[in-house]
């Protein structure tokens, strides 16, 4: 009698975000899809008696299991079936779509969770539901959003945010601080491992091409010296000078307008921004129920969707899980398959 094959389908810990959101929904609809079965073992770390609650409105006809985190490697990850390890952190009359200091806790500590799942090897990749910051702060987390949350937790100590959408990815030098304050932070060397950290996405992706397009700060990337006071040349082109001596293919600096333009078109496989609006924009204009949310420079890999808790429709089964769907299978394609990473 010969042993059955090892499962080598990554594991996916899947955070359930703030419970008064639609992050119980999208999550439900999401594993709805059973083809993400056929590539992934998705395990939800959050509450089972939210997730039934977001089934009440969804109406998927799913299934539900909860499990211990000593069971983890022995759940079974079958279509049809929701395996969630199960923290029971919220109180059964939590009313959709209000901010409230204990799912913002609970938020807190799914996170926590997933990120310890990982530190142990039995979780491959983290796929965040959104979170909200007002109630993360009530819960006692002071961070700006998952990113750095994330951070912390990881012992990570520089991280960098990547979004995606169909037909562009870009990768933020600084994200949430103010324009005056990200323009002083940027400096060549965060230039250079920001470029550095989508280098290795691009590597980790597979592409055989990895074309690199840096922003400047300023409108047309300064035009040599007539707006701004010299940001480009002191500030990003160093950074530009030296990948393109480790043999990648980075240009720039490039003026933003055109550059996420030709971006579009297929130019350019990464665009690196400067600071968060300028990134954050094109990418959601293409369309937020398609986008994903990527931390760069983890020990592990974090997804994420690209919208909020959307409090004005939660809990009336009418969210679309799509930017998770894509969240999902950005963090199949990036993660190693079971057995293939040891444990942090």
């Amino acid at each position: 009698m010969t042993d059955a094959p090892a499962d080598t389908r990554p594991r996916i810990a899947i955070t359930m975000g703030d419970g008064a959101g639609v992050g119980p929904e999208v999550i439900v609809k999401s594993l709805a899809h059973r083809d993400l079965y056929e590539r992934c073992q998705p395990l939800v770390v959050g509450d089972l008696s939210r997730l039934k609650a977001a089934e009440a409105v969804v109406r998927s006809g799913l299934r539900f299991t909860a499990i211990k985190a000593d069971q983890v490697d022995a759940a079974a990850y079958e279509a049809g079936t929701v395996t969630c390890l199960d923290l029971g952190l919220l109180p059964a009359d939590l009313p959709w779509g209000v901010i409230s200091a204990k799912a913002g806790d609970a938020a807190y500590q799914y996170i926590k969770t997933a990120v310890d799942l990982v530190r142990e090897g039995v979780v491959d990749a983290i796929c965040t539901a959104p979170l909200n910051k007002e109630a993360l702060h009530a819960g006692g987390h002071k961070y700006p959003g998952h990113t750095e949350l994330l951070a912390e937790l990881t012992g990570t100590p520089e991280v960098s945010m990547m979004l995606t959408a169909p037909g562009l990815r870009v990768i933020h030098v600084t994200t949430h601080m103010g324009l005056l304050d990200a323009i002083a932070r940027i400096e060549p060397g965060l230039v250079e491992r920001t470029i550095a950290r989508g280098h290795a996405v691009l590597e980790a992706a597979g592409l055989s091409r990895k074309k690199i397009g840096v922003c400047g700060i300023n409108p047309h990337a300064g035009e040599n010296g007539l707006f701004g006071g010299g940001e480009e040349e002191t500030k990003i082109a160093p950074a530009i000078a030296a990948c393109r001596a480790r043999g990648w293919d980075v240009e720039g600096p490039l003026p933003a307008d055109t550059l996420f333009f030709r971006a579009g078109r297929g130019d350019f496989d990464l665009v690196v921004a400067m600071y968060h609006d300028q990134g954050h924009g094109p990418v959601k204009v293409l369309g937020i129920e398609a986008g994903v949310n990527i931390t760069v420079g983890m020990p592990a890999v974090r997804t994420s969707v690209d919208h909020g808790t959307a409090f004005d429709i939660a809990g009336k089964g009418i969210v679309d899980e799509r930017s998770l769907l894509e969240a999902l299978r950005q963090a199949i394609a990036l993660a190693p398959h079971r057995g293939a990473r040891p444990a942090l």
